[in-house]
């Protein structure tokens, strides 16, 4: 194997740049086996937590396109893990809807996560593990809310 010029070795940018095309290669080969994409995943998650919501809302919070967001609705209706009708207080927007099967199919993929998130990690403890999670959600709270 090639070895790494230590100057890119030592910068957490570049590591952390090198760990995440390992961790997206592993959640989409995860979700791919599962019948699933990213995209599902963040709004099944983003309509359990807080409940029915417009596609702009999941949008927003989920920091998908709004193309991409229709794309992934139409699928997760058509798949029957969520449900699309016309939003009763506002006639121009839609109100996503996650049903019984998007709750199981939710869990599934949580299952894919959780193993993905194993394999990663697996060099670390649990306490390093949670503290790397720690570290790394201060450091993105810090550029988000520049």
């Amino acid at each position: 194997m090639d070895e790494t010029p230590e100057r890119l070795a030592a910068k957490p940018s570049w590591l952390i740049t090198q760990l995440a095309v390992h961790a997206r290669r592993l959640v989409f080969d995860g979700f791919t086996a599962a019948g699933a994409r990213g995209y599902h995943y963040r709004i099944l998650a983003a309509l359990h937590e807080f409940g029915p919501a417009s596609q702009a809302e999941l949008g927003r919070r989920c920091r998908i396109d709004r193309s991409d967001v229709v794309a992934a609705v139409n699928e997760l209706v058509e798949q029957g893990f969520a449900d699309r009708a016309p939003d009763p207080d506002h006639g121009r927007r839609n109100k996503v809807t996650l049903t019984d099967d998007g709750v199981r199919q939710l869990r599934r993929m949580d299952a894919v996560l959780d193993q993905v998130q194993d394999d990663l990690l697996t060099p670390l403890s649990a306490e390093e593990q949670r503290t790397l999670t720690r570290l790394l959600g201060r450091v993105l709270a810090q550029h988000e809310s520049q």
